[in-house]
């Protein structure tokens, strides 16, 4: 059974549309500046960067090493403590005072960083 040629052309200009759509996304984004994020640690080193970390608040746990993590990751992590998905008081309150374009600026520093553990 042959699909009619109207049929196919809807299909085919949703695809289209449905293409354009994502590329506009994705160029929406904003990009992460590695130079930028190194002037924008500073609220983040005080726990990110020091080897062995515990926080005690609000309970005790290893705080992670940010370094050769995946910038998405970061984003995503930082877009969730601003929005409340996650919970933790100090980072929802350093994350909701930062823009997008903070937040990507940081990824991207991380991201570049040398990877480290909480143990170094």
């Amino acid at each position: 059974m042959k699909k009619p040629l109207f049929l196919s052309l809807a299909i085919a200009s949703f695809a289209l549309c449905m293409g354009l759509a994502t590329v506009a996304r994705a160029q929406d984004a904003k990009a992460g500046d590695v130079v930028a994020g190194a002037k924008k640690v500073s609220m983040c080193i005080g726990c990110h960067n020091i080897p062995r970390y515990q926080s005690v608040f609000p309970e005790v746990y290893k705080v992670p090493k940010l370094g050769g993590q995946h910038a998405a990751y970061i984003v995503k992590a930082l877009q969730e403590y601003r929005n409340g998905d996650r919970v933790h008081p100090s980072m929802r309150a350093i994350a909701s005072s930062l823009s997008d374009q903070d937040i990507a600026d940081l990824a991207a520093y991380y991201s570049a960083a040398p990877a480290t553990t909480a143990s170094k």
